[in-house]
């Protein structure tokens, strides 16, 4: 099951590392680290961004992980399409889920949308069953928020949405 976490505390140290750099890679890359060492059961935290009509694969950390995810398939694709955060307690229960690590058992997918454009997503993987809770949707998007207020945005644009 998944642990209390302090975001706020979360918030306040993410704004420090990402203090004093606009740039995308940068700060895509550092988010991606952040999440992936300061969240317990965790086994995959990274990127997919929009191009060419899919999701392809940005920063991350874990195992090597799907290049290319058609919108609409999957969790990430069905995140992008719906624009809403999905919470996944199982997801080998999850219809089309596409198995990039098999020993992912649940997810939290968050989209990012900058000026009601759909630029990727933020997906986060556990090994546990259930390691996601609301807390945790509304927590990881308040630091993507923060991420978004600290890059420059349109370097995200230039790549996303070609």
């Amino acid at each position: 099951m998944s642990e209390e976490i302090n975001y706020s505390d979360l918030q306040t140290m993410l704004k420090g590392l990402l203090s004093g750099h606009r740039d995308f890679l940068i700060n895509s890359s550092q988010l991606t680290a952040f999440l992936f060492d300061q969240l317990p059961n965790l086994n995959w935290a990274g990127f997919y961004w929009m191009r060419d009509q899919q999701l392809l694969l940005g920063q991350f950390q874990g195992k090597p992980a799907c290049v290319e995810i058609p919108i609409g398939k999957g969790v990430c694709g069905t995140c992008a399409e719906t624009r809403q955060i999905q919470m996944i307690e199982d997801v080998h229960a999850f219809p089309g889920h596409i198995a990039c690590d098999a020993a992912s058992n649940s997810e939290l997918v968050v989209p990012v949308i900058v000026d009601d454009q759909l630029l990727g997503v933020l997906d986060l993987d556990s090994p546990n069953i259930g390691r996601f809770n609301q807390q945790d949707a509304e927590g990881i998007a308040g630091l993507l928020d923060i991420y978004l207020q600290a890059t420059q945005v349109d370097q995200i644009k230039s790549i996303a949405l070609n």
